[in-house]
């Protein structure tokens, strides 16, 4: 693991993030399996735990290897596991890193979990690395994650058409979204007012 990015958890009001591991198989399972949200992602359909254990295990090899740092994302008021996000393409040297690999069960879905989340994942980012720039990706078919990004104020960098082939042979184009250290202010105070409401 780079000593740039180190395991750590972050709390908010609303979610906890702590470091996924495979204790998290359980809770991650009953509200990810068979979900819907799997089809934007690169990972294939999840249908069973072994699915879900299986990309535990591949996360926490990438985090090994210091590319990635994901989190289960707990939810304070219920203490069940609302999802999982993650820091990846972590670079040290250019101070810059990815925030995704985000998904939460459909009853955590619009609510303050999301946006909490964001704010504690780009405050750290921002103010305790001294990041310059995070980028944020998504698949173009997936409108509602496009929308959500760009509420919270990140600029839109462009589309990579055929970017990645998924694990049903789809190419995938992904729209790219980067906020800079110039822009965090007016990004966090963003979150911030989202979070008030």
């Amino acid at each position: 693991m780079t000593d740039w990015v180190k395991p750590i958890t972050l709390s908010g009001q609303h979610v906890c993030l702590e470091p996924l591991s495979e204790s998290h198989v359980k809770g991650l399972s009953e509200i990810g399996i068979g979900q819907d949200f799997w089809n934007f992602m690169l990972y294939g359909n999840m249908q069973t735990e072994a699915d879900i254990r299986n990309w535990i295990l591949d996360l926490l090899g990438r985090a090994e290897k210091g590319t990635d740092l994901p989190f289960a994302v707990i939810h304070l008021a219920s203490g069940r596991v609302a999802g999982a996000t993650r820091y990846l393409n972590i670079l040290p040297k250019d101070r810059g890193l990815e925030v995704g690999g985000t998904w939460y069960g459909t009853e955590f879905q619009r609510t303050a979990v999301n946006t909490e989340c964001k704010y504690l994942l780009l405050t750290h980012a921002f103010e305790s690395l001294k990041c310059i720039r995070v980028q944020i990706k998504t698949d173009l078919r997936n409108v509602r994650s496009q929308k959500a990004i760009e509420r919270i104020g990140a600029k839109k960098e462009g589309i990579l058409r055929n970017h990645m082939i998924l694990p049903d042979g789809r190419f995938r184009d992904s729209v790219f979204y980067s906020i800079l250290d110039s822009e965090w202010p007016q990004v966090k105070k963003n979150l911030e007012e989202m979070l008030e409401r």
